[in-house]
């Protein structure tokens, strides 16, 4: 890729990944990130007008030889530690947005935590409050 990845491009791949793992986004989903991206104190300083694009150059990346690998490569190697967990819990967000959480959204996000190195606590801490925020009455 031509192109360098910053940090915010690296978190809405992460993003962007989650929501397009089941082949599908939903409008959920969509609606998710550019809540995220707005909203998030990681983007405190980001342009949001560039998020279309930054998921396009995803996509892009992803439908590559190799794009899956190649992708959370990328994403790891755009991030400071101090973000990767910060990544997936982004990506747990995207994925838990649609009240479902597809058995390839699961895969994908096992393949982030390996890929960033996170434990397993840190991960089900991460998952379990998503969990709790979606959950219904």
């Amino acid at each position: 890729m031509s192109q360098s990845v910053s940090l915010h491009d690296a978190l809405i791949f992460a993003m962007v990944m989650a929501s397009a793992v089941d082949n599908t986004m939903s409008e959920r989903e969509l609606a998710r990130i550019g809540h995220l991206v707005e909203h998030s104190p990681v983007f405190e300083d980001f342009d949001n007008s560039q998020l279309i694009s930054i998921a396009r150059r995803c996509a892009s990346m992803v439908a590559g030889p190799e794009g899956l690998d190649i992708t959370l490569e990328t994403i790891r190697d755009a991030l400071p530690k101090k973000l990767y967990d910060t990544a997936y819990a982004l990506a747990v967000e995207v994925a838990s947005a649609d009240l479902s959480v597809k058995p390839e959204e699961i895969r994908f996000l096992q393949l982030l935590r390996d890929r960033l190195d996170l434990d397993k606590l840190t991960c089900a801490a991460i998952e379990r409050s998503a969990i709790a925020r979606y959950r219904r009455a």
